[in-house]
């Protein structure tokens, strides 16, 4: 049945790097018939990373992929926006009519949450498209005052772009501390003191009551000036649109796939930000909003499409990486359920890492200046060989060293 409606076509929506690598790894793995990729954005497809950098600063217009879509015989359909899905005559609606569809792949990606009651405030930005680059571009170059609501990731690259751009710099968390969701208290405090060193001011445990023009209003009656303000307080997956259509949704709002990525209508599968899948290494579900979960998923989206059959399991070692006030932070793996953390290295220094181990077996490497114990740490993790604890906790050790005799 799948090899008939292979025959019908791929259809694609999300023109991001998730949407993009799939076209590009059915046509890599053999696929012939048609593909076509809908983008909701105008622009030419285009990564995302650079915009937190590269783009914002001025130092490149865009990040378009280098992709011959027409060479590879994939139709762009773009600033087009689908609307609803009609699973039982396998098609999509979009502005411009219905599109048919013999094999569907959901790479909608995630949008960026937003604070309410600031819409339409002049001055308030979000980061997340090449349109949200350029608004702010221009706003950076004139170097105002400016205010970050968010100290995750997001929020610690945007600060990096705006002190570099010369503004005067204040980032505001609600929570206790940096990186809150994403980090142990004890190893997102040394990266709370880069804010400082990077002369950007950290208010933590501090809400947002409000954004007028000009300023931020917190809600212990404390106020911000703000020429600028950016919010970075997280995303969640782009998928309100699927509402009613039979594709379960999780609670956190992704796409519920399994280990083949396929969701729960036959014949539709979910790659990259929108979806989560379940871990069989981690024995969770995981929903990874990472550069590199949407390069790997579409390998396996591609190969179980053109196999008719499920064939290849997705269950990676998710890897990120941050590039934050002169820093490069990586990390591999997923620490949830860790029983041991190990550091390697003084967070004083400008190096160090952080490993956390589980019933004696690597599951997660943070690594700040030490790429190559992200490197080795990750195929540690891959193979969950057990280590000796003493030669993790050693710097000078190499990690692929560290599996126990």
């Amino acid at each position: 049945m799948q090899k008939e409606q292979t025959e019908n076509g791929v259809v694609i929506v999300g023109a991001g790097m998730a949407g993009v690598q799939t076209a590009v790894a059915l046509r890599e793995q053999g696929f012939t018939g048609p593909v076509t990729l809908l983008g909701a954005e105008p622009h030419q497809p285009y990564d995302r990373p650079p915009l937190s950098k590269a783009v914002l600063l001025g130092k490149a217009e865009d990040s378009a992929f280098d992709v011959d879509f027409e060479g590879l015989g994939i139709e762009l359909r773009l600033g087009l926006e689908v609307t609803g899905l009609r699973a039982a005559d396998r098609e999509l609606d979009t502005e411009a009519g219905s599109v048919p569809y013999g094999i569907l792949v959901l790479a909608t990606g995630a949008e960026p949450l937003t604070l309410p009651g600031t819409a339409g405030v002049p001055g308030v930005h979000l980061l997340r498209t090449l349109d949200d680059a350029a608004r702010l571009r221009p706003v950076l170059a004139e170097a105002p005052s400016t205010v970050v609501v968010g100290a995750g990731w997001i929020g610690a690259e945007f600060a990096t772009a705006a002190r570099e751009a010369g503004c005067e710099v204040t980032v505001v968390e609600a929570a206790d501390r940096v990186l809150a969701g994403a980090m142990p208290a004890e190893v997102a405090e040394p990266m709370a003191g880069w804010y400082a060193e990077a002369g950007a001011e950290l208010i933590t445990g501090a809400k947002v009551a409000g954004i007028e023009e000009g300023r931020v209003l917190l809600a212990d009656g404390r106020t911000l000036p703000a020429g600028a303000v950016v919010v970075g307080i997280g995303a969640r997956p782009a998928t309100g649109w699927l509402a009613g259509t039979g594709v379960e949704l999780g609670p956190d709002g992704a796409v519920v796939a399994d280990e083949y990525l396929r969701t729960s209508l036959p014949g539709v599968y979910a790659v990259g930000d929108c979806a989560s899948f379940p871990s069989g290494r981690y024995g969770k579900r995981l929903l990874v909003h990472h550069w590199d979960n949407a390069l790997q998923g579409p390998r396996a989206v591609a190969a179980n499409i053109l196999a008719g059959e499920p064939v290849k399991v997705y269950d990676p070692v998710p890897y990120f990486w941050s590039d934050q006030f002169g820093r490069f932070v990586q990390y591999a793996g997923h620490h949830g359920g860790a029983d041991t953390l190990l550091w390697r290295g003084d967070p004083a220094e400008r190096t160090w890492s952080v490993c956390w181990l589980r019933d004696g077996a690597l599951v997660a490497v943070l690594a700040v200046g030490r790429p190559r114990d992200v490197a080795q740490g990750r195929r540690l993790i891959e193979t969950g060989v057990p280590v000796d604890p003493s030669k993790v906790a050693d710097p000078a050790v190499p990690l692929k060293s560290a599996p126990s005799a």
